[in-house]
């Protein structure tokens, strides 16, 4: 292959956004390409359809300069670059575990016809292991170029939030190749990461493609781990608080990922190791992941936990009582809704009597399109405003520096319940707060 100066991005959801606009920083020209009209439309005009810090600002002179653009065009996109970068979705099935990799497939056909010279096709979606293989033998069978079109696997290690920094300084870069021309053509993609110090890890396709799903399922293990010592300290009396901060010095355990809670949600966690289970059902070696079923019903359980806690501080019931949900999104910095606890539990909340009116910094314009049942408020005194109970779901920076004694003046009883662990308790009962938490006396 010559030198790479082109490259696309097909699929300009969260994960292809972000990978297109930091390719054009790194000084590469970049098509975005995207079945979605509407959404190429609006890449192209430098608005984002979700919530990430400093995309759009990434977005803007990349776009001015036309070193970045988007368009619906597959055929457009394989004359156009040298290296394709696959970003789209894959879902959990409706009514499975298993991923849906079908968008995956109709990017791979709809590509795959016009690729009429040599060029690396690089999946970087989460994907089933067994994935690279079979569609590496998709695209020789569909290219006019036969095998000279190849694949090669690149997992990504995005963390809502977090995004940009992830892709241009990753802690790791991790490809599944079969040649040396594609590891080749990867290290020369990732030089300006290589030269900064990131680790090139060179792997086959399945060892790449177990990479992502297996780092989700530690770090949902570790933090249900977490939630089921709570579980433990709210029945003996203890303080899963202090006890994290006790592991966490022990090298072997570290603290990240160790804070109790209302636990994980997002577009990743839980259809990950979902998925995951699938696939090693699939292979035969379903006993080996069993224990992520109990990682996934901890997980599910701290929005019951909330939810009784929740009640207890409104008396033993919710009929007539007010419930201020602080927090939408699934985790702070963010507008990603998907399977988030905080919205889970002010659903249960509203089913069970409760007059609930939920507030989220980013959030709220896509959980009202979710749950229009809800009520919304667009400040966190506004939803607070003669409420009995006010619940904190979203550990957002603005939640945690709250004045509670200027909270105090709205609601109608003072009463928190802490679902992240994140309050200053002290400074809320100092300020005439009854402060609850899980995990805590």
């Amino acid at each position: 292959m010559a030198p790479v100066s082109r490259i696309t991005v097909i699929g300009t959801g969260y994960l292809g956004a972000t990978h297109a606009a930091c390719m054009a920083e790194l000084g590469y020209e970049v098509l975005g390409v995207d079945v979605d009209p509407d959404k190429a439309a609006m890449l192209q005009a430098g608005t984002l359809p979700f919530y990430e810090p400093g995309l759009e600002d990434l977005l803007a002179p990349h776009l001015a300069s036309g070193r970045l653009r988007f368009t619906t065009s597959a055929e457009e996109a394989a004359a156009f670059g040298d290296v394709h970068f696959l970003c789209v979705g894959t879902p959990q099935r409706k009514g499975e575990f298993a991923a849906d990799t079908s968008y995956l497939d109709a990017a791979v056909d709809a590509l795959a016809p016009h690729l009429d010279r040599p060029c690396l096709v690089v999946g970087k979606s989460t994907v089933p292991v067994g994935t690279a293989a079979r569609l590496a033998t998709r695209i020789a069978e569909r290219a006019p170029v036969g095998e000279a079109a190849e694949l090669a696997w690149n997992p990504e290690f995005l963390r809502e939030g977090h995004a940009i920094g992830d892709t241009l300084h990753p802690d790791r870069l991790v490809v599944g190749v079969r040649s040396e021309t594609a590891e080749a053509t990867l290290r020369e993609v990732y030089a300006p990461l290589i030269a900064e110090g990131v680790p090139f890890l060179v792997t086959d396709f399945a060892t790449s493609e177990l990479v992502k799903v297996s780092a989700n399922a530690f770090l949902s293990t570790k933090i249900s781990f977490i939630n089921a010592m709570a579980e433990v300290c709210e029945a003996a009396g203890a303080d899963v608080t202090q006890l994290s901060q006790a592991l966490s010095y022990d090298p072997r355990i570290g603290g990240q990922f160790l804070n109790a809670g209302l636990g994980f949600g997002g577009g990743c966690l839980p259809k990950d190791i979902r998925a995951f289970m699938a696939r090693a059902g699939e292979l035969g070696v379903d006993q080996a992941l069993t224990f992520l079923r109990e990682v996934d019903a901890i997980n599910m359980r701290r929005r019951f936990k909330m939810v009784d806690l929740a009640r207890d501080a409104c008396g033993g019931g919710f009929l007539g009582r007010r419930v201020a949900v602080l927090g939408a999104a699934f985790k702070p910095e963010s507008d990603d809704i998907r399977d988030s606890p905080a919205l889970n539990v002010a659903a249960q909340v509203q089913l069970q009597g409760g007059d609930v009116t939920v507030y989220d910094p980013k959030a709220v314009d896509n959980a009202r399109k979710m749950y229009p049942g809800l009520a919304y408020a667009d400040s966190a005194f506004g939803a607070a405003a003669g409420a009995h109970v006010v619940l904190h779901l979203t550990e957002w920076r603005e939640f945690r520096e709250i004045d509670p004694a200027a909270l105090g003046e709205v609601v109608a009883e003072r009463r928190v319940v802490d679902g992240r662990n994140a309050l200053d308790a002290d400074r809320w009962r100092a300020a005439g707060w009854t402060y609850r938490a899980l995990g805590r006396p």
